[in-house]
């Protein structure tokens, strides 16, 4: 395509740029990734650069993979009088200014933001600069940088039907590929030899995150026997740097027992298990929705309780039980999930109903966005 300079020469119209906002948590920048992913698919010469802060997950995994970062200043809000108050106005502000830097040195078309403290400042630069802002909140109860973001568009997707922001209407949650066209059926030998299971065992998979769950790991610890007994083979997910051990300081074992800090690729995980026992972050529940894989979740005690909103939907639905982090036990578990784990015509209505539910094209529909953002911005002329 191209368009005329002031001398009336026909020059190229440069490609779309994208810059996507948000960081400091996997849960952040995931469905960042997903959605730059998807913008490429549909305009494969768009120039991505992603924003963050120096002290985020983003710093390692953006550039894992294969994407520009540039960094801000982080600027959390005090949730104490402390003498940090007073001297966030002017932190705040350079924040902005930063923000406006970097959208002219990319001529952003587009700000997308997923939330976090980048955000904020963001979304102000981005509306002092007149770029169309698109926003994804992957939570059910909205952050306040999205919630500010949602004053200045109408473009706003949410992977929670319950969640509350002005403008939003339901996408689900932007992920990797390799999870939404999981086939866990067909993917279970290949998932188990890769993982060191047995494919003709029944399989329950525990995780608390890539940051681990000390009171998950505490509880499957004291069931180990009691899942042998059963016949049921554990993959112990800990996390990084906690690996648990027993009397002698060593690595943990039983039979029938794997422990690993982490997977990398949780497709291979959720391809092998019969039932996941987690935390309930919205990454997590989407994925085990969209796989369709049953679900027992523990979330996370502390917060504003956004982890037991998040799973709320497919407990509701018959897909997943739920249970307080208190009430967790080796009794608890003897309970419930062995007999889940023994009765196989539920666990394949479990997987049914959460299959349901699952949504797999959010990357897609977000992509949309930014390219009718994008398209909106061209026919106005306001392009750089």
């Amino acid at each position: 395509m191209l368009h005329e300079d002031p001398a009336g020469t026909p020059a190229p119209v440069p490609p779309l740029s994208v810059v996507l906002a948000g960081g400091g948590t996997a849960g952040h920048i995931s469905p960042l990734l997903a959605i730059a992913r998807a913008v490429l698919e549909t305009a494969p010469e768009a120039r991505i650069l992603a924003v963050g802060t120096a002290s985020g997950m983003e710093t390692r995994l953006v550039p894992d993979a294969g994407f520009r970062l540039a960094v801000i200043d982080r600027v959390p809000l005090p949730r104490k009088p402390t003498p940090d108050l007073f001297r966030l106005p002017a932190r705040f502000v350079n924040a902005v200014r930063q923000s406006e830097a970097i959208l002219d040195s990319a001529a952003a078309d587009v700000l997308v933001g997923v939330g976090g403290y980048v955000c904020t400042p963001m979304y102000l630069a981005a509306r002092r600069r007149g770029v169309p802002i698109v926003i994804h909140e992957a939570n059910t109860r909205a952050g306040l940088a999205n919630r500010v973001g949602a004053l200045f568009t109408k473009r706003v997707g949410k992977a929670f039907p319950d969640t509350r922001l002005r403008h939003s209407r339901l996408v689900g949650m932007p992920m990797r590929r390799e999870i939404t066209a999981l086939d866990r059926g067909t993917a279970r030998r290949d998932a188990c030899a890769r993982l060191g299971l047995d494919p003709d065992t029944t399989t329950l998979v525990v995780t608390g995150g890539s940051l681990g769950a000390a009171s998950l790991n505490r509880t499957i610890t004291a069931s180990l026997e009691a899942l042998g007994r059963a016949g049921v083979q554990t993959l112990h997910i800990t996390g990084r740097g906690k690996a648990v051990t027993g009397p002698e300081g060593l690595p943990l074992s039983a039979p029938g027992y794997r422990q690993v800090e982490f997977v990398d690729g949780m497709e291979s995980a959720y391809a092998a298990a019969d039932l996941i026992l987690c935390r309930s972050g919205a990454g997590t529940v989407c994925e085990v929705a969209a796989v369709g894989l049953p679900g027992i979740f523990v979330p996370l005690p502390i917060g504003n309780g956004e982890q037991a909103l998040n799973a709320r939907g497919l407990v509701e639905a018959g897909a997943a039980i739920m249970v307080r982090d208190a009430d967790f036990t080796a009794e608890w578990l003897a309970a419930n999930v062995l007999p889940l784990l023994r009765d196989q015509e539920r666990l394949a209505e479990m997987s049914r109903r959460a299959s349901e539910q699952g949504v797999r094209d959010a990357d897609i529909q977000m992509a949309a966005m930014v390219m009718g953002a994008a398209q909106g911005r061209i026919q106005e002329g306001t392009r750089a």
